[in-house]
């Protein structure tokens, strides 16, 4: 770690497109901080942490409010699931449903649709839209994974948020708290003591619920497939604002693009498709309270999805000319030993940073626990479009 202009930055060398927005950021936050992995975002860069006195950013919060990581511990036999990790596959794609817009191919309930904080505006419109949608993945860098870890366990991983419902509730409010659009643009705030701030936060928090019973629910279909029980889980939130106590004061966290990472707290932090996942576990150091107590989310990107697959063009607008082809992606997870379902050359390991190099900026703020190798993953397909990916 190191500070730039008083502004704590992890990894080397840093982008000076998302330093620009976090000092941006800095200008109405009591603390801010960069992690590892970071990147250009929507008024506020992934991998940012920003802290704010009785104020929230939905914008910091971003589209996809409470994406998020789980992960499982199953006790499925290593040698049965790789046996048979074609087939399982093949059954994950077909039951779980993946891309933008999709309707669960079954029918879920659960008992957060009872919750009062529907009746606000404008939860009040999408409650049939969200029951439809709860427990389908999206596009983009959302997947199942199936791991295996050091132990020769089987884990179920999956990474995804609260779909269209974080998505409208996020644009609401960003418009009605006078945010413009554009990338370069100030982050829109709320005083969380307004009935404006104290709204969002109410739905901010019902996004957060439902985002997690999305993810319960898909690890326990995919281990049903995999004729599994779960034995342990590690489920964490990286798009969410967090009311916590820093130096004696009270203050709102928002970590777009970061995981909270406290002494004891355990963390899924996944990488590309054919690179490994951890479970890490935050520790107490100086750099921990710099980063008020977060660490990444990911591997980070080192090209963007553009010049990876090439401009929307053509037939269905498929993407061409980009400098990622298929094969090039298909043949670094073969050589990995993944079993691949859809995915998007965008998505390939050649555009992100191998995750261990990103970690290791964080050493002194977490431990790994565990180590998990990809065997199989399952994405939305090349030709799915979703502008909000993170």
């Amino acid at each position: 770690m190191r500070k730039i202009l008083g502004i704590p930055v992890w990894g080397d060398p840093h982008d000076e497109i998302a330093l620009k927005q976090i000092q941006n950021c800095a200008k109405d936050a009591v603390h801010v901080a960069l992690m590892a992995d970071h990147h250009v975002g929507y008024a506020v860069p992934i991998g940012g942490v920003v802290a704010y006195e009785d104020k929230v950013s939905p914008s910091g919060v971003g589209f996809d409010i409470a994406c998020g990581n789980k992960a499982v511990l199953t006790d499925a036999s290593a040698r049965d699931v790789k046996r048979d990790i074609k087939q399982i596959m093949d059954d994950i794609f077909k039951t779980i449903s993946f891309g933008v817009g999709r309707r669960n191919n079954e029918e879920v309930d659960h008992e957060l649709f009872d919750d009062d904080a529907w009746s606000i505006d404008p939860a009040n419109n999408l409650k049939d839209m969200a029951r439809a949608q709860l427990g389908t993945v999206g596009s983009g860098n959302h997947y199942v994974d199936i791991f295996i870890d050091e132990q020769d366990r089987m884990w179920i991983g999956v990474h995804f948020g609260s779909r269209g419902l974080g998505h409208k509730i996020a644009s609401n409010f960003i418009k009605a708290g006078g945010g413009r659009d554009g990338m370069h643009v100030d982050p829109v705030l709320l005083d969380i003591n307004s009935s404006l701030g104290a709204e969002y936060l109410q739905l901010m928090n019902l996004a957060g619920r439902y985002a997690y019973a999305g993810r319960d629910w898909v690890c326990q279909r995919v281990a049903k497939i995999l004729g599994a029980n779960i034995i342990e889980e590690v489920h964490n939130h990286h798009n969410f604002a967090w009311t916590e106590v820093h130096d004696g004061r009270n203050l709102v966290v928002v970590r777009k693009g970061a995981t909270p990472a406290f002494p004891g707290q355990k963390g899924f932090v996944g990488g590309s498709m054919g690179d490994v996942s951890v479970i890490i576990e935050g520790v107490e150091s100086d750099q921990s309270s710099e980063s008020l107590y977060s660490t990444v989310h990911g591997a980070g990107r080192v090209m963007s999805r553009t010049e990876a697959a090439g401009k929307k063009k053509g037939f269905k607008g498929r993407r061409q000319g980009g400098r990622v082809t298929r094969k090039m992606m298909l043949d670094w997870i073969n050589e990995q030993g993944v079993e691949l379902r859809g995915a998007g050359t965008d998505e390939s390991p050649h555009c992100y940073k191998r995750l261990p190099e990103v970690l290791e900026h964080h050493k002194d703020t977490i431990r790994i626990l565990h180590t998990l190798r990809p065997i199989g993953v399952a994405m939305a397909g090349e030709d799915e479009f979703d502008p909000y990916k993170d």
